[in-house]
């Protein structure tokens, strides 16, 4: 028998860390990093361009809505690992045709790769940071940094290989982005060991009006942060960036969304119902609505570090609100909710943005409407307040 106390949980962490960061830092957003290329290869419209992020969104959305119920019948690391698998058979796919309809098939099912190894990976990470309460929050904290990685790795490389090559080239972008996940994907497995297999079959009710604010303002939340994950490194480049400049742009998102965890923990930490969410979707705002009010190299740089350093804390910030205001046997079906309103809010975002942007011809158009999703939505978290279970000493506190 294999003892989880072999390995150190910290580490164990990191490894399921990597089903993020291939499911959503590289599979979903590094496409941004080749969709200059594309749309000018395959000409395009923006809103074209937005539907292969709005149909990873909507596979997504039902990879983890069919995650649940596939985990109690296979088990948590079955699901992570083969769902991870689907994300890069999907890279391969994009990597070998131009239509649009292919393409979008391919986006859908690295979607569903993406939510099932993201779940699955949460599951037992949850798991296993639950035998240590006394450092749950740190170690749950550390699955949050795969994104960042993932954005990262495709950063340093990406953009460099696009610009030497020249015009055309982006079929091997996405052949550098499957080699690169390739390793990670072999590496998950170190994660699951002395772990069970992570099955659940527990089901409770949930009333959802209570937490509509939350659930409204996580939706809108997700339209705005898409649109900007999708359309900036266009931005960048239209405003004269190169290579370099398009990368370090993109390593600083990544940097910075690998330290949300320590930048935002003390907020998420304090702060009652709603407030994390509306303080650090608010910085979200400022980070995205920077580049409106110059295109200047620093200010460029500023918004890439405040708004990396804050999304994902958002997504944090919701399973720290869940964790406070229900009881632990609801905590499945809020987090259910909650990424149901936060998938609907990805679907819409890039191709809304990218029609704003074909209507007025003008990148910064999609980006000003990218800010008014991010505010609105920090405004309705804002009315959120803590709900009544909150306040009968029955609930834990959240993981941060």
């Amino acid at each position: 028998m294999v003892h989880a106390t072999r390995f150190p949980p910290a580490l164990q962490i990191m490894a399921l860390a990597l089903a993020p960061a291939v499911g959503l830092g590289v599979t979903r957003f590094a496409y941004a990093l080749l969709l200059p290329d594309m749309r000018q290869d395959l000409g395009w419209t923006y809103a074209a361009a937005g539907w292969l992020n709005t149909t990873n969104a909507v596979g997504y959305l039902a990879g983890a809505l069919a995650a649940t119920r596939l985990i109690e019948r296979f088990g948590a690391k079955s699901i992570a690992f083969c769902g991870i698998g689907i994300c890069l058979q999907s890279l391969l796919i994009c990597a070998l045709t131009g239509e649009m309809l292919a393409l979008n098939a391919a986006r859908f099912i690295g979607g569903v790769g993406g939510g099932l190894g993201y779940i699955g990976a949460a599951v037992i990470a949850t798991q296993l940071a639950s035998r240590h309460p006394r450092r749950e929050a740190m170690l749950l904290a550390l699955l949050y940094t795969g994104p960042g990685l993932g954005i990262v790795l495709s950063g340093i490389s990406v953009p460099f290989v696009i610009s030497s090559l020249g015009p055309g080239s982006w079929p091997i972008g996405w052949c550098l982005l499957l080699a690169i996940c390739l390793p990670l994907w072999l590496a998950l497995p170190y994660g699951f060991r002395g772990t069970s297999s992570g099955r659940s079959t527990v089901h409770v009710q949930l009333e959802t009006r209570p937490m509509l604010p939350m659930l409204i303002g996580y939706g809108l939340f997700g339209a705005g942060y898409i649109a900007y994950m999708t359309f900036m490194i266009a931005y960048v480049r239209d405003g004269g960036g190169g290579a370099l400049q398009q990368a370090i742009f993109w390593v600083v998102i990544g940097f910075s969304a690998m330290l949300s965890p320590i930048v935002w923990s003390s907020t998420i930490r304090r702060a009652a119902g709603g407030g994390a969410f509306a303080i650090i979707g608010l910085a979200t705002t400022v980070g995205a609505s920077l580049p409106l009010l110059s295109t200047s190299w620093p200010v460029l740089l500023a918004s890439a570090a405040l708004f990396g350093s804050a999304f994902f804390a958002v997504v944090a910030s919701t399973t720290s609100f869940v964790r406070r205001n229900h009881p632990q046997e609801q905590w499945s079906g809020a987090i259910a909710l909650m990424t149901v309103a936060f998938g609907l809010g990805q679907i819409v975002g890039p191709v809304l943005s990218g029609y704003v942007t074909d209507l007025h011809d003008n990148l910064a158009s999609g980006l000003l409407l990218s800010s008014a999703l991010l505010m609105a939505g920090a405004l309705a978290g804002l009315r959120q307040s803590s709900l009544p279970a909150a306040s009968e000493g029955r609930l834990c506190d959240a993981p941060t």
